[in-house]
């Protein structure tokens, strides 16, 4: 039998007199998902807290209640099921990851019950016909955004699009395709490269055969150390190098200063200027005595949302909260929401860092810009940092 943790338990209080709101979810408490999802956890309890401490719901308590889904994805289908009819959950927030999320939006729809997608990226998960799933993660399409935006800001003509073999970058890489040609940018057949891959030589024989000045890669942190490498290695600079693995702080650590004018696709940023993002990083760091990570703020944003529709609908009738969710447009600390009508996010945009000084500096989208992107130089004309 799973494990049921409850988030918190209920003390009765005059202050709530009604029964409190009850809201579901599954994560993974244990297993070797367990560490990698603890964050995710950390932010919904904050959020509880919060709410809580400013009245509640409509003038209810909210308590949490989390199921332990022991890192077995496939488990999520059954577990909401018995959030939905045994626990009787007045609302859910989804699992961890876009495979469980799947078998969560299942359950929910089944059951004309609401739920937030708070960590499944993938489209997936919203197929055509949802009505009441609605995604505050940034979907993975959303990722190439950006830096075709940038490539055409530098006047670039042609890039070079890169994918790690795996679903997830697969996904990024096909939208930023998409991307770059509506922009007018000429862009060939994705170059999907196996993982651990260590020389990308070929690649960049290929971008300096068809004139490519723009590099735009979906991967890991080691994948985008690994081209910087060869880069240097074979005296390659296009003049936009953006590499998804370029934002984690691992891929400084591997090639140092030759990180230098890279830049990276975070899924969050602690210092962005988002709605209530200040606040939010202050009051975890409280909490938890360590910065959130992306997970927590996903957990944060998708609490933020549901309490917002809650607050604009003045009930908890299900189709009501469906059509607050529905029309909803609101910013919270990981960005924008809004949705379309299966319920996936289309305001969502992941800001785009560049290393300057050894310093991660957002330059896109320039409402939240704390420094100017700047074109990936040649070698020979980079000077060492003091």
């Amino acid at each position: 039998m799973k494990k049921l943790l409850l988030a918190v338990l209920f003390f009765a209080a005059p202050a709530f007199a009604q029964q409190s709101i009850l809201i579901g979810g599954a994560l993974p408490q244990s297993g070797i998902l367990a560490d990698l999802a603890a964050d995710l956890r950390k932010a919904l309890l904050l959020w509880q807290d919060e709410v809580n401490a400013g009245g509640g719901l409509l003038g209810r308590r909210v308590e949490l209640l989390l199921l332990d889904d022991g890192s077995e994805q496939g488990a999520a289908g059954k577990l909401y099921q018995q959030l939905i009819l045994e626990h009787k959950a007045d609302l859910l927030i989804g699992p961890f990851g876009s495979a469980a999320s799947l078998g969560a939006a299942a359950a929910a729809e089944r059951n004309r019950r609401i739920l937030i997608n708070a960590t499944g990226a993938a489209r997936s998960v919203h197929r055509s016909g949802l009505r009441y799933v609605f995604q505050t993660a940034t979907p993975l399409s959303a990722y190439g955004a950006g830096p075709v935006e940038l490539a055409r800001g530098l006047g670039v003509k042609r890039i070079l699009l890169l994918a790690r073999e795996d679903p997830g970058a697969r996904e990024m890489a096909a939208r930023a395709q998409e991307s770059a040609a509506a922009a007018g940018l000429a862009v060939d057949q994705i170059e999907i490269y196996a993982p651990g891959a260590t020389d990308f030589a070929a690649q960049v024989a290929r971008a300096r055969a068809t004139g490519a000045e723009g590099w735009i890669a979906f991967g890991l942190p080691q994948d985008a150390a690994e081209m910087v490498k060869s880069f240097r290695r074979l005296g390659f600079s296009p003049r936009l190098f953006a590499a998804q693995g370029a934002a984690n702080p691992d891929f400084i650590k591997r090639v140092g200063q030759d990180a230098e004018f890279a830049v990276g696709i975070p899924a969050y940023e602690r210092r962005a200027a988002t709605r209530g993002n200040a606040q939010f990083v202050q009051a975890y760091t409280k909490k938890w005595s360590a910065e959130p990570g992306h997970l927590a703020a996903e957990g944060y944003a998708a609490a933020k949302v549901l309490e917002e529709a809650v607050r604009r609908a003045g009930s908890m009738e299900t189709d009501k909260l469906r059509d607050e969710l529905a029309a909803l447009e609101t910013e919270t600390p990981l960005g924008g929401y809004k949705v379309d009508r299966s319920g996936a996010q289309i305001a969502a945009r992941p800001p785009l860092v560049q290393i300057i000084r050894g310093r991660r500096e957002i330059v896109w989208p320039e409402a939240l810009a704390t420094a100017k992107l700047q074109p990936y130089p040649a070698w020979e004309a980079r000077k060492p940092l003091q």
